[in-house]
């Protein structure tokens, strides 16, 4: 049977909505605030790394978030341990405030790459560790990959990333069954699009390889990811890899997609241990 223009409009609205929660770590968590004062340290470009702590931080965030709202609880997590914290807006569309990531993923990764050069000139460090959510931790690879960004990265540390691509619970798969609906959802947000499991963007990233020399990855997830399905695929293989379970820390951790990357302790934890690994303390159900 031949779905008629009829049809297919009234589900694309909804095919769009679904695909809006991929990777989507603060949408319906927090509601939009204003950036934060550099009095708190957090996106102060006065701030200076220390011996303790060498290299600044760059917070991503993820898909429908910003710069401020994912990060409302691990930035002055990390502030208060003496780390010099920056995070970005990127993925912007025309028209669409406080809630970014819709863009293209390979600009996203360009702005990311602009970013980076500005904090290293600012803080006067020769590399950055990036931490990341959701989109915010697969949008990075392509700056490390394709845009000279492992020469000026020490580490990325994931939470429930999507790096081989979401089935969104098997939602993705309508967009070739119903005719017409990946390139309509692509042209209006193709920030989702490309992170459906099969995308070409993630076909390209993936190809010949999960990671680049030179830079440690850390990925930490949850079994009771809602938005990135299978949770497994969010893992990386190759060399200098851990790839993290939070529940085999914890197994009373019940943390799902937005938790994890938002309020979790235990995800902080391991944050800070893959930022400093020298001084890793074992994550336990009690911190």
């Amino acid at each position: 049977m031949t779905l008629t223009w009829r049809p297919l409009r009234t589900l694309l609205p909804a095919l769009a909505l679904a695909f809006a929660a991929v990777a989507a770590p603060s949408a319906a968590a927090a509601a939009p605030t204003r950036a934060p004062a550099v009095t708190s340290g957090w996106n102060d470009y006065s701030c200076k790394p220390t011996a303790a702590h060498p290299r600044p931080v760059v917070l991503v965030h993820g898909t429908l978030a910003n710069s401020v709202d994912n990060w409302v609880t691990l930035a002055p997590h990390l502030v208060d341990r003496g780390y010099c914290v920056f995070s970005l807006d990127y993925g912007q569309l025309p028209g669409v405030p406080f809630f970014h990531g819709l863009g293209p993923v390979a600009k996203s990764a360009e702005q990311l790459s602009a970013f980076v050069d500005k904090v290293l000139a600012a803080t006067g460090a020769r590399k950055a560790d990036l931490v990341g959510h959701s989109q915010g931790a697969l949008m990075p690879r392509h700056y490390l990959k394709f845009l000279g960004g492992a020469a000026k990265v020490n580490a990325l540390v994931g939470i429930a990333p999507d790096n081989h691509g979401t089935t969104l619970l098997g939602l993705t798969k309508l967009l070739d069954i119903v005719p017409g609906a990946r390139d309509a959802i692509h042209g209006l947000t193709p920030g989702l699009t490309d992170q459906a499991t099969g995308s070409d963007f993630l076909r390209r990233l993936n190809e010949g390889g999960d990671t680049v020399p030179g830079v440690r990855y850390t990925v930490i997830a949850t079994k009771y990811d809602e938005i990135v399905t299978p949770y497994r695929s969010g893992y990386l293989s190759g060399p200098d890899v851990t790839n993290i379970l939070i529940q085999d820390r914890c197994s009373l951790d019940l943390s799902g997609h937005v938790a994890i990357g938002v309020v979790d302790r235990l995800a902080f934890h391991e944050i800070t241990n893959a930022l400093d690994p020298a001084h890793a303390t074992p994550t336990t159900c009690a911190g």
